[in-house]
């Protein structure tokens, strides 16, 4: 079978699932037994879902998985499919995998790079970066070099790709070096900078673009580089009605101790030998709707968690978009930075 790279055995966890999509650059994989008999699909759609529902990356991938997924007997039912999914397996009368498509396969798809051309992006660019010292006593981190190009140019040129046009930047520290390298750069996008008179934390500053944004916008830190699907993200977003969606990350920790759980009489009730847990981590990369701008008051320091907190408290509904934890690169500490270097593949 010559798409033999979509299918994934039963016993794998998600977590082990969720590699193998990454390893091989695909969005779904056919669950099969060892009899090559279908069971069910996974895919980033099913993987959202299961983490939104508290599953966890060491659970078995059958768990996750949609046990009643679309098939089809053959080529010609699957061409006249109905809607666009993301794998079709082609299966027989016993269930047995014949073969796996993709939409690109059978419609010869050709990925819009316009599709967020009207959306916003929304860079926090005015830390003082502490945690990279001696570097940012000289350099601010939004010009910190990764490779040929710098930190924030990624973070612009991963969002160029979908289209977008349109960024902000808001400083404060080393504003000037930052302006004065943009000014230099030749460039195919509007870049717009607004500079805090002090440092407002990580959602403060948006205060000055109350008079600029009046679009649903992507807010991200200028730290950050999200690989995942960005208008799939967008259009979440927007489906469900966020005023903010928090775009998290799926963490896997493992506790390299023996763990003792008490009752309140110091007796033990149970033991565990290193375990795991799992749990979504902010990324720091944001969708806002543009009355959240409306909503902030000048000069008030605050944060976006924080900001996010106000609107639960008021009911208003703040989403989660859950992404792998491979799709998330970080670059706030020394250590992060060379991982999101070596995934580059930038020489150190």
């Amino acid at each position: 079978m010559k798409n033999s790279k979509y299918i994934i055995s039963s016993g794998l966890s998600v977590k082990e699932a969720i590699a193998y999509m990454e390893d091989n650059d695909i969005k779904g994989t056919v669950v099969a037994d060892d009899e090559n008999k279908l069971l069910g699909l996974f895919t980033l759609g099913d993987m959202r879902h299961f983490f939104l529902n508290n599953g966890k990356l060491t659970d078995s991938v059958i768990n996750a998985m949609n046990k009643k997924p679309i098939v089809f007997h053959s080529l010609f039912d699957a061409e006249q499919a109905a809607q666009r999914l993301v794998i079709y397996p082609i299966v027989d009368s016993n269930n047995k995998i014949i073969d796996i498509l993709d939409k690109n396969q059978l419609f010869d798809t050709v990925e819009s790079s316009d599709v967020l051309k009207d959306v916003p992006v929304v860079i926090m660019a005015g830390g003082k970066g502490t945690r990279l010292y001696p570097y940012t006593k000289i350099l601010p981190k939004p010009l910190i070099p990764i490779g040929e190009y710098t930190i924030s140019e990624r973070i612009i040129n991963s969002f160029r790709k979908y289209g977008c046009k349109d960024f902000f930047m808001i400083l404060n520290y080393k504003a000037g070096m930052i302006k004065s390298y943009y000014s230099e750069l030749e460039k195919d996008y509007n870049l717009d900078f607004a500079q805090e008179e002090k440092f407002l934390g990580t959602g403060g500053g948006l205060w000055y673009l109350r008079d600029k944004i009046d679009r649903t916008f992507f807010f991200s830190n200028c730290d950050i580089l999200i690989n995942a699907d960005l208008e799939c993200i967008y259009k979440t977003h927007k489906k469900q009605g966020n005023k903010i969606t928090f775009v998290c990350a799926m963490k896997d920790v493992v506790i390299p101790y023996g763990v003792v759980e008490t009752n309140k009489q110091g007796e033990i009730v149970a033991m565990k030998e290193k375990p795991e847990f799992s749990f979504l981590t902010n990324t720091g990369l944001y969708v806002v709707e543009p009355e959240v701008v409306q909503g902030l008051t000048k000069d008030e320091f605050i944060h976006m968690p924080d900001i996010a907190q106000q609107y639960l408290d008021r009911g208003e509904k703040v989403g989660v978009f859950p992404i792998s934890e491979k799709a998330w690169m970080d670059m706030g500490q020394f250590s992060e930075m060379e991982s999101m270097m070596k995934e580059l593949g930038v020489e150190l």
